[in-house]
């Protein structure tokens, strides 16, 4: 499979979820919701209509926040990748490096978390429907 490498979605790291829930509904009018029993303390953020299995229905991406885990923690915009494994290897042969090797987010897909020559953090996500 040959998948664009485009952005799919994005995580706001927060200390309060509910001021921030209040804060980017009120701003931009996005919906937020718990993501389910699954993850917990994540909210969903849909910044777009999504159809049954949650794909946006025009353009734009969704995403989520979650409680921040480290003062230094910034939002990240995860990025299509065909194999995870395969590009983080890439990763390091052009000389970034793996800040959160692949992991499963349960029935959805795989994440990883990368940084860049210039010190850049982005994800990296491989849909998955068997991950667990």
């Amino acid at each position: 499979m040959n998948i664009p490498h485009t952005p799919t979605h994005f995580e706001i790291p927060v200390d309060d979820m509910e001021r921030a829930s209040k804060f980017y509904k009120e701003l931009f009018g996005w919906v937020i919701k718990p993501a389910g029993p699954d993850f917990e303390d994540y909210q969903l953020v849909f910044t777009v209509p999504v159809n049954e299995e949650g794909v946006p229905q025009g353009p734009g991406i969704n995403g989520g926040m979650m409680k921040r885990t480290d003062p230094a923690q910034y939002p990240i915009n995860y990025i299509n990748v065909d194999n995870i494994e395969e590009s983080q290897t890439k990763v390091e042969a052009l000389g970034g490096q793996i800040l959160m090797p692949k992991m499963p987010v349960k029935g959805l897909g795989w994440n990883a978390v990368v940084k860049d020559t210039e010190g850049n953090t982005f994800g990296l996500w491989q849909e998955d429907k068997t991950a667990a």
